[in-house]
């Protein structure tokens, strides 16, 4: 694909260009000039404010658990604005309902559904609020999920203005209280999440009900009330979503917010759901195998040399 972001050389698009589902940031495959480093590198969306794009990222540094995966570097002062994390093969959502075929199966919603929950929890009790969970916003893994594109909602508009209809926003995944220009809140990060889960088992972020597997109709169903009040809150949902439905502690509670969005105490919830082998359908783990090959194999031209002194 070549170009260079930053100190990196862009390798291959992360994201379906064809893909009807919007992506709140353009994210790329990147290597580093000297080969030593592969990573996943987001730029702002043409009109974003590239000022709240990076504050967005900084917060994500901070955040905590196995399935977030925050900003591990940001461009400099002076640089165009981008962010970076390590890479490892996945594939977005959207791109593994298009590998499989279809809709995926509900074991694997299941497991995304409580790795999902998780992470939200972890994140709320850092007094951050992701607003912008949504189906480009995940990852898939061969070892389980990743949360990504922190703060999409925020960085679309400033507080109180209405957010529908802007770019790299899926409306379907936008809280109803958050679309009208309310403050991002835990509970609206509930509401993506239902339509994320929705997306996954069905194609659609706002399915008819009878659409929604059986046995995931209700959960979802409760996640996506117009009233927060009456959305599931996370514990309830972790006991849905554990492997054999074992009861989840009480939420945990959240230390005080700390300077700068970075959290002053350590927050290590309980140990959270890893998803067992065979989490994921046989083709999305065929492509995740064929993309790693691709990526290894790729060439990228040589970092240049300075010029001799002598």
């Amino acid at each position: 694909m070549g170009g260079r972001i930053g100190p990196y050389v862009v390798i291959s698009g992360l994201d379906d260009a064809a893909s009807r589902i919007p992506v709140p940031e353009s994210r790329f495959i990147a290597r580093s000039a000297d080969g030593d480093r592969t990573v996943l590198i987001s730029v702002p969306l043409p009109g974003a404010d590239p000022g709240r794009f990076l504050a967005e990222a900084g917060a994500s540094r901070y955040l905590l658990g196995p399935w977030s995966s925050p900003a591990a570097a940001l461009a400099g002062p002076g640089e165009e604005p981008w962010h970076a994390r390590p890479y490892l093969p996945a594939l977005p959502l959207p791109a593994a309902l298009t590998v499989h075929g279809g809709p995926l199966p509900e074991h694997t919603v299941r497991a995304l559904g409580a790795a999902l929950v998780d992470t939200l929890v972890i994140g709320h009790g850092q007094a951050l609020t992701h607003a912008g969970v949504s189906p480009a916003a995940v990852l898939l893994a061969a070892d389980g999920p990743r949360l990504t594109c922190f703060g999409a909602v925020r960085a679309a508009a400033a507080d109180g203005t209405p957010r529908s209809g802007l770019p790299g926003l899926e409306s379907g995944s936008l809280p109803p209280e958050q679309a009208a220009g309310g403050t991002p809140q835990p509970m609206g990060d509930i509401y993506a999440l239902g339509a994320t889960l929705a997306y996954a088992a069905t194609g659609h972020t706002v399915p008819e009900r009878e659409e929604i597997p059986a046995g995931l109709r209700s959960v979802i169903g409760g996640c996506l009330s117009r009233d927060p009040a009456a959305r599931p809150r996370p514990a309830e949902l972790l006991e849905v979503f554990r492997p054999g439905g074992a009861p989840a502690a009480a939420d945990p509670v959240a230390p005080a917010p700390a300077p700068a969005g970075a959290p002053s105490v350590p927050y290590a919830p309980s140990a959270p759901p890893a998803p067992g082998p065979g989490w994921l359908p046989g083709r999305v783990i065929a492509a995740l195998a064929h993309q790693s090959a691709r990526i290894l194999a790729a060439d990228i031209p040589a970092a240049p040399t300075a010029p001799s002194q002598d």
